[in-house]
């Protein structure tokens, strides 16, 4: 770019800024071909951008909303203005620009350009929007109808398409089924896509025997939307999809789960699954949802705020490890926070609470946005850059987190930000010399040439594996000579008692094991040593028969002690 374009660019950018609007930063991997993938060459964990980024096309640019899903490698943000601007991987279209091309930078849906966008859901091959107007479009996988666009004759749709849904308001989706909220009376929620687990909330899975002649279950999919007849009294006002399960809030602030119920996440103190909306009893009388409450829903969780306090409950898969929550429980982590908005990805979760943004799970791409200093971490933990900024909006996906931060107030702690171009190549260098994917360092405290190995791995642990290396190898040393010690303790105890001294010929290094002579008893300890000129009074092993008992050995085979003949097997150490 010419100096000059390039000064026109950033005085854009500053009066952007200073104009006000909030801005979107990404975290996360920007490798959408590779993510979530195993690759050969051990590089899937590469071209990360650990830290809160801003994106090239989007500075300047005042985003109100993101989306991504649990089960997706793609996003989706949207302008004030209702432009909508999509990015990440695009193998079935659903990025929605006319082809299957991979997009590292946000790209405008053009198709889309002439409607005011007000919300999108994002699914694993999907992508569903809504208009001002209560129009809502589609792209991508159609494979189980989850498009609404009533057929499944078109697999894969690589442009907008519209759904047959009326006066809509908002478009959720899970994996493979998409939710969407609409004002019509008796019809505040429709549901269309895979009804495998009961996620669309009609009672029943649709599952049926494909062949006569063998059981080969299948799940007829629904591709026309289909209002939920449970909530047909309610007014559906919040709703929030898994990958295979889902959670709502009628206007009264209850509670609803539904779908596939493993590890607890429908909050129902069981894992069976559920094929229609079921309410969460411990949302009831003054634990309700109030209107400015928030709901969220991971791969393996759900999660709310209640109460009029903002405290955040969670159920489900809430950690890597560990027990699940069968039922919701409060994050005392994150009491008297004020929570606006919250998303969870495979296993990593971001909130926008206060003038804070804080992140907690498991990280394999820098998606909690600690940078280079820290991975994972198991409690809520606040993202430091982002300290101070009003976080407004949030998404999550495989790998990546999308923040949306208000530029009021913030100074010039945006300008402090990197901002990233669209070259993942150049990030998968930087990120083989930075200290987030150190080298492994073998026995000699040399770096390991390997480059088989994932690199993907906590630099905690890394910067403190040296150190833990030495420590070990003291560690060993001082066992060694302890069990030295209290070895020659026991011998000197044995020669008092024992008759033979004989143990098995295998017993080596330490180890107790089985001997292969016909006394069958323990040995250990190491071979016996040269014999030295003091004779020693002879003894038997401990635990041997005694001399005269059923089998015992000739005493032709037995050894003499330290001093005497050897009988060609190895003797017991002795002091």
């Amino acid at each position: 770019m010419p100096a000059s374009a390039a000064e026109a660019a950033a005085e854009g950018e500053e009066k952007a800024a200073e104009a006000g609007g909030r801005e979107l930063l990404y975290c996360g991997t920007v490798r959408f071909d590779i993510m979530g993938r195993k690759v050969k060459g051990g590089h899937e964990g590469r071209g990360n951008l650990v830290s809160p980024t801003r994106l090239r096309p989007l500075v300047g640019v005042d985003i109100r909303f993101v989306a991504s899903g649990c089960a997706a490698c793609h996003c989706v943000a949207l302008s004030a203005d209702g432009r909508c601007f999509s990015w990440g991987r695009n193998e079935n279209g659903q990025l929605g620009h006319g082809d299957t091309l991979l997009r590292n930078l946000p790209t405008v849906v053009s198709e889309l350009s002439k409607y005011n966008i007000i919300a999108a859901g994002v699914g694993r091959k999907h992508t569903v929007v809504v208009t001002d107007e209560g129009k809502s479009f589609a792209f991508g996988d159609n494979k189980h109808g989850q498009l609404g666009t009533g057929s499944l004759k078109s697999g894969t749709v690589v442009s907008p398409v519209p759904c047959l849904v009326t006066k809509a308001t908002n478009a959720v989706c899970g994996a493979d089924f998409t939710v969407w909220l609409s004002s019509v009376e008796g019809s505040s929620i429709l549901t269309a896509g895979l009804p495998q687990y009961g996620q669309l909330g009609h009672g029943s899975d649709n599952e049926y025997n494909a062949k006569v002649s063998s059981v080969s279950l299948v799940y007829d999919p629904q591709p026309h939307p289909r209002a939920i007849a449970a909530f047909s009294g309610n007014t559906v006002v919040k709703v929030a999809c898994g990958t295979n399960h889902t959670v709502a809030a009628d206007s009264c602030g209850f509670v609803y789960t539904w779908g596939f119920g493993g590890y607890g996440r429908l909050g129902h103190n069981e894992q069976k699954d559920e094929w229609q909306p079921r309410l969460v009893e411990i949302f009831q009388k003054s634990n309700i949802l109030g209107p400015n409450d928030i709901i969220s829903a991971g791969s393996a969780s759900s999660a709310c705020t209640a109460g009029g306090r903002g405290q955040l409950y969670m159920w489900g898969k809430v950690k890597n490890s560990g027990d699940e929550w069968m039922y919701p429980k409060p994050v005392m982590d994150l009491s008297g926070w004020n929570i606006r908005c919250m998303a969870s990805g495979n296993m990593h979760h971001t909130v926008g609470a206060d003038d804070s943004c804080i992140s907690w799970g498991h990280s394999e791409y820098g998606e909690l946005g600690y940078g280079p200093t820290q991975k994972s971490s198991v409690n809520p933990k606040k993202v430091d850059i982002l300290e101070g900024m009003h976080v407004t909006s949030v998404g999550c996906g495989v790998g990546m987190s999308l923040i949306v931060v208000d530029r009021a107030n913030v100074g010039g702690k945006l300008d402090q930000l990197d901002t990233f171009d669209g070259d993942a190549d150049a990030v998968f260098q930087e990120n083989t010399k930075e200290l987030y994917f150190p080298p492994r360092r073998n026995g000699k405290g040399k770096p390991n040439t390997n480059t088989s190995q994932h690199p993907a791995v906590d630099e905690t642990e890394e910067e403190t594996s040296e150190a833990e290396q030495v420590t070990k190898a003291a560690s060993r040393t001082t066992n060694s000579r302890s069990n030295k010690r209290k070895k020659a303790l026991g011998h000197a105890e044995a020669e008092d008692e024992d008759e033979t001294g004989e143990v098995p010929e295998e017993a080596e290094c330490g180890s107790h094991g089985r001997g292969q002579s016909t006394r069958r008893g323990r040995g250990r300890g190491r071979g016996a040593k040269a014999a030295t000129p003091e004779p020693m009074p002879s003894g038997r092993g401990r635990g041997r028969p005694k001399k005269g008992s059923p089998g015992a050995a000739p005493p032709e085979a037995e050894s003499s002690g330290r001093g005497g003949k050897k009988s060609g097997k190895r003797g017991r150490p002795r002091k």
